[in-house]
């Protein structure tokens, strides 16, 4: 790595923390707000959550075209003002009218945030560092979103709209200070193409679709997001609440377990899966979480004492958690190296539009039925969790030596873009 690519990289770090940390600040949050301090009703703040897949949904589509042909600095910093717009307006908001609106605001502008940041970590990294780079990002956004949540439950009242008004305004601000900071990086690799020929959006979906490796990838990250992510706040939780008899402060003390995992693990593990084949360390992933949901299982199906089901679905958190942090280092830079020369920016927008998909989803499914049947719950996310095993085994068949085990590309700065050269079945 170059002394400007290390800079750069360093700046972008510092971003990912502050914007991580001002989202941590608000979200946790979202709900009482609006239903509650605004008294607009459990279905308006519903409806905002709502909103926020929705605006998601319709702009990262048109993000990653934009970040091919503007660079993903431009456009990370448009994002950045649209959200922190739209963070103060829901601040200040006091209508249903204007909740949602702000709310369409802020979902757009942190949903391209993603694929912008991730595009910009892929052009300052080489084959060697990246992995390393995306697990660094991933330990300050869950470091960040657990420092933001923790001062923010310190400043909010529920008596007092001021109070939020104030959680709002600092995640603004925070976002406003990203967009400077983000403004000063220079990147030592532009992906903007110039003035040389690149296809038409509807070419560069199409050249996308015909990627067998990365549709395989795009199934298995939406199995993923949907059987873990999906589940965290609304079907594990309700299944914990109206099964296990878990109280909310131990659903609180279950949450803080896993970002301690993945705090604590994420460099420790990061050494275990850098020498090891990509789609075999996905796999592993998915016999963990399928231990979890045994784990879980336990703990609301069980029949042991209160003290081993709450321990039981703590421990349940804390190994998706160590899944995470596998998959850190894993999934994000093989979605790059997936890429054409130039098209990172488009597949990671491809692969955040997915990763939306399942998570709004993911919790309209998991919610009803971790509440009201609890035994089919788990059991589903279990068989999910195996599926996840298998159709990474798959996909390693679909992939070239380098993009499964990228330090074979002895510091090369391109690890196969887009080729298609399978490994097969080689050990």
């Amino acid at each position: 790595m170059t002394r400007a690519m290390g800079a750069a990289m360093r700046r972008i770090h510092v971003g990912n923390a502050l914007s991580a940390f001002g989202l941590g600040f608000t979200v946790p949050y979202l709900y009482v707000y609006v239903a509650q301090v605004r008294g607009l009703g459990a279905m308006t703040a519903g409806l905002v959550l709502a909103v926020f897949a929705v605006a998601a949904l319709i702009v990262l589509p048109f993000a990653g075209r934009a970040i091919v042909r503007r660079g993903p600095r431009p456009v990370l910093v448009v994002a950045l003002v649209l959200a922190a717009v739209g963070s103060m307006s829901l601040g200040l908001a006091g209508s249903a009218t204007a909740v949602l609106l702000s709310a369409a605001a802020l979902g757009a502008g942190q949903a391209v945030m993603q694929p912008a940041l991730a595009t910009m970590i892929v052009d300052c990294s080489t084959a060697d560092t990246r992995s390393r780079a995306f697990a660094m990002q991933f330990f300050l956004q869950n470091l960040g979103l657990g420092v933001g949540g923790l001062i923010g439950g310190h400043l909010v009242d529920t008596t007092s709209a001021s109070s939020f008004t104030l959680l709002f305004g600092i995640e603004s601000a925070m976002f406003l200070v990203l967009a400077g900071v983000m403004s000063t990086v220079r990147m030592p690799h532009s992906p903007a193409i110039g003035d040389a020929p690149s296809p038409s959006a509807r070419g560069a979906w199409k050249q996308l679709l015909g990627n067998r490796a990365m549709v395989q990838l795009s199934v298995l990250g939406f199995v993923l997001f949907f059987a873990c992510y999906g589940q965290f706040e609304s079907g594990l939780s309700a299944y914990g609440v109206e099964a296990a008899g878990i109280s909310t402060s131990v659903l609180g003390t279950a949450l803080a377990a896993n970002t301690a995992m993945i705090v604590v693990a994420q460099f420790a593990v990061l050494k275990f899966v850098e020498r090891r084949r990509r789609s075999r360390v996905i796999a592993a992933v998915g016999l963990i979480w399928a231990l979890a949901w045994v784990t879980a299982g336990f703990a609301g199906l069980g029949h042991g004492s209160q003290e081993m089901a709450t321990a039981a679905f703590v421990s349940t958190y804390a190994l998706f958690g160590l899944g995470e942090a596998m998959l850190s280092p894993t999934v994000a830079p093989l979605v790059a190296d997936l890429a054409p020369e130039g098209m990172a920016g488009q597949y990671n927008s491809a692969f955040a539009l997915v990763k939306q998909l399942a998570l709004a989803l993911g919790p309209a499914v998991g919610g009803p039925l971790g509440a009201s049947l609890p035994a089919p719950y788990v059991v589903t996310f279990f068989v999910f969790s195996l599926g996840i095993s298998l159709l990474a085994v798959k996909l390693g068949r679909q992939l070239t030596a380098v993009q499964d085990q990228p330090w074979r590309a002895k510091g090369s700065r391109v690890v196969a873009r887009g080729a298609v050269e399978p490994v097969g079945v080689e050990a």
